[in-house]
């Protein structure tokens, strides 16, 4: 059996990847120093023998022997991210390096999940992975940009240099159960104000578009690309499928039922106008691609929602 470490394992998309690692009879290792995650999001593993979970800021090592791990910890959304933007760039950089300590003193393959955002405003669309990007490194949003962006940079520098073997994923948006209350994301923002009756906050014009992935088919991803031996990455997973801001508020005001309204606030500085991923490599290399539709998606995440809210959803 394979021994597999999870950091942010009780996030939003950890908790999913233990999930399906667990269905794959695999033993799971998983880490988080829940300022992001949260305990609910993994209770219904808790008494599975084959997951344990650690309380632990990876910013400090930790000695465990692992065969994979899939480094996922970090906050992933600009109200946590930015909350202590410091501790952020602390956790891609210091945590990224202790993770490849590990990964290189045990030889084991490791993936980080980095992110769109290392594109950026881009100048190029859709974005394929030989993109650069265009990043302010001095915004707001730059602790968790250009820490991904060094993330990555470890990660190939210890692959070259030490012969780690390593995943690198861009994550596109990526929406689903499990997503916080307090999230700050699009969907999950929206959602709650549906279900609450209050106005949808759309920044600017709201045509600015972005791509929506559903967390099982990025979960899919993952697993394809952490057991690929050829392609050490970058490689995006996201969903090719994209829609405006106004176009999504406008979807979910429907799918919920919901009387609300939608209101136009100011744009959050460096936020970007378009953000669409090119996963033509993931298709032709990891044979994969998105499946589920985003109507069926957002259901989903509206039930998980409604439960939590404690509001009545209808179901279509």
């Amino acid at each position: 059996m394979t021994r597999i470490l999870v950091t942010g394992g009780a996030g939003f998309l950890g908790s999913h990847l233990c999930d399906a690692l667990l269905e794959q009879k695999e033993d799971i290792l998983c880490i988080d120093n829940f300022f992001s995650g949260s305990k609910d999001n993994i209770r219904h593993l808790f008494a599975n023998p084959y997951f344990e979970i650690i309380r632990h800021d990876i910013i400090n090592p930790i000695l465990v022997e692992v065969d994979k791990i899939y480094h996922l910890a970090c906050p992933a959304s600009p109200i946590h991210y930015q909350d202590n933007a410091i501790k952020t760039i602390k956790t891609n950089v210091m945590g990224t390096i202790n993770m490849l300590g590990l990964a290189k003193r045990t030889k084991a393959r490791i993936l980080l999940a980095s992110t769109s955002e290392v594109y950026g405003t881009p100048a190029i669309h859709p974005q394929p992975e030989a993109y650069w990007g265009n990043v302010n490194p001095i915004g707001p949003r730059s602790c968790y940009d250009e820490g991904k962006r060094v993330a990555e940079t470890l990660m190939m520098d210890y692959h070259r240099q030490n012969g780690v073997d390593i995943k690198i994923a861009r994550i596109f948006n990526t929406y689903g159960p499990r997503m916080a209350v307090d999230d700050g994301r699009v969907i999950s923002n929206f959602i709650v104000q549906a279900l609450k009756g209050e106005p949808l906050t759309v920044h600017g014009e709201g045509l600015q578009t972005r791509s929506f992935c559903y967390v099982t088919d990025l979960v899919r991803g993952l697993l394809a690309l952490m057991e690929t031996k050829d392609i050490p990455g970058p490689v995006n997973l996201g969903n090719p499928e994209e829609h405006t801001i106004l176009e999504m508020a406008e979807m979910i005001i429907k799918l919920t039922r919901s009387a609300s309204t939608i209101v136009h606030s100011s744009l959050p500085p460096d936020d970007p106008t378009q953000r669409c991923p090119d996963i033509s490599l993931a298709e032709d290399e990891l044979g994969w691609k998105p499946q589920v539709s985003l109507e069926k998606g957002l259901m989903a995440t509206i039930r998980y929602f409604e439960k939590k809210l404690g509001k009545g959803v209808p179901v279509r």
